[in-house]
C-alpha cells in the first residue's frame, strides 16, 4: 500500500533541527543553511499541513502545540531511520573487505583465486585499484597488495613473495626462430615494454645490465602502460615481455606463456600485503580474507593465522 500523505522530506530534516533548538540561527549552522532557508522549509511544511508549527515572537520561536506533537512524531520516526541506517553501516563495515592494489596483481594474482574466498558467505568483497602506491593514504582500505622497493609509513608491511623477473612470450612466437635460439635472435626482433612512468617496475635496460645481458636493440618495440594488457600482446604473440614470477605462473602452467631463456633476475624487492597500522579493532571478515590470502601463497609463506 503506498504511504500518502508524506509531506517534502526535507522540511522534515529543517524542522526537526529547528524544533530541537528553538533557534532557526542554530539550526541553520547544523544543516549548514543559511537562516534564510530553514525559515522557507518551515513556512513550506506550515503551508503543506495548514498548521503553524512555531510561534515566532521577535527573535524567539516556540513551538505551537500541533508542532510540540509534530515534533515528536517526527524526532521518534527519524530516530527509527537513523538507527536502521546505523546497523546497515555497522553490518556492511564489519562484513566488507576493501582490498588496494594494482590493476596487475588485481587481474593476474587476485582475482583468479578469489572464487575459493567466495565460499565463505557474508563477506562482500571490494577491490579498488590504482598504480601509485602514494594514493594509499587517500584511500579507505582494509588491505593493500602492492610491489614495492620501499613501502609507505605507517604500513605493516607482510612479505607474500619475492620478485623474480623473467622473459616470457607465447609457444608460436618462439617457433618461429630456427636453430639454436641465441639471445641475440630472441630480445633482437620484438619487445614489450611497460611504459615509463611505472617507475617501479624493472624495464629491459635495467634487466640486461643486471643479468650480464649486452644491451640488445629490437627491431620493433611495444610500449603498453598497463601490466595485464602486456602480458596479453605477449601471449597473442607480439612480442618478448618481461614477467614476474607468481603473476604469471598461471599462464606458464597452462603453456600459454613459454620462457625463451632460463635467466632469471632475483632482486631484494618483494610483493606486500600492506596494513594500516591505525585501524583500531580489526573486523572478523578481514582477518578471515587476510588469513585465507596467506594461504594462497607458495608453501604458505607468511604470517597465518591472525586472531
Amino acid at each position: 500500500m503506498k504511504i500518502r500523505p508524506l509531506p517534502p522530506m526535507n522540511s522534515l530534516i529543517v524542522f526537526e533541527a529547528a524544533a530541537r533548538h528553538l533557534s532557526f540561527t542554530k539550526a541553520a549552522d547544523e544543516l549548514n543553511v543559511t537562516q534564510g532557508a530553514i525559515s522557507r522549509q518551515i513556512r513550506h511544511l506550515e503551508e503543506y499541513l495548514g498548521k503553524e508549527l512555531f510561534i515566532r515572537a521577535n527573535r524567539n520561536i516556540a513551538l505551537t502545540p500541533t508542532g510540540l506533537q509534530y515534533y515528536q512524531t517526527i524526532y521518534s520516526a527519524l530516530l527509527e531511520v537513523s538507527q536502521a541506517t546505523a546497523e546497515i553501516k555497522k553490518w556492511q563495515g564489519e562484513h566488507q573487505v576493501t582490498v588496494v592494489t594494482t590493476n596487475a596483481m588485481a587481474a593476474l594474482w587476485l582475482l583468479p583465486k578469489v572464487a575459493t574466498f567466495q565460499q565463505n558467505e557474508g563477506v562482500d568483497l571490494r577491490i579498488l585499484t590504482t598504480e601509485n602506491i602514494l594514493d594509499l593514504h587517500k584511500m579507505d582500505c582494509d588491505l593493500a597488495l602492492f610491489y614495492s622497493k620501499a613501502p609507505p609509513a605507517n604500513m605493516k608491511v607482510t612479505p607474500l613473495f619475492p620478485e623474480e623477473v623473467f622473459p616470457v612470450c607465447s609457444p608460436h612466437y618462439l617457433a618461429q626462430f630456427q636453430g639454436e635460439i641465441t639471445p641475440d635472435k630472441i630480445f633482437g626482433k620484438s619487445l614489450l615494454s611497460l611504459d615509463e612512468s611505472q617507475k617501479d617496475w624493472i624495464n629491459w635496460a635495467e634487466w640486461f645490465a643486471l643479468v650480464g645481458y649486452p644491451m640488445f636493440k629490437p627491431k620493433n618495440r611495444v610500449n603498453i602502460n598497463n601490466y595485464p594488457l602486456l602480458i596479453q600482446a605477449a601471449i597473442n604473440g607480439q612480442g618478448i615481455a618481461l614477467a614476474w614470477g607468481s603473476l604469471v605462473d598461471d599462464y606458464l602452467k597452462s603453456g600459454a606463456l613459454v620462457r625463451p631463456v632460463e635467466t632469471v633476475l632475483r632482486t631484494q624487492a618483494n610483493f606486500c600485503m600492506l596494513e594500516p597500522t591505525d585501524r583500531g579493532v580489526i573486523p572478523s571478515s578481514v582477518k578471515q580474507f587476510r588469513n585465507w590470502l596467506l594461504e594462497q601463497l607458495p608453501g604458505q609463506v607468511g604470517q597465518k593465522g591472525l586472531n
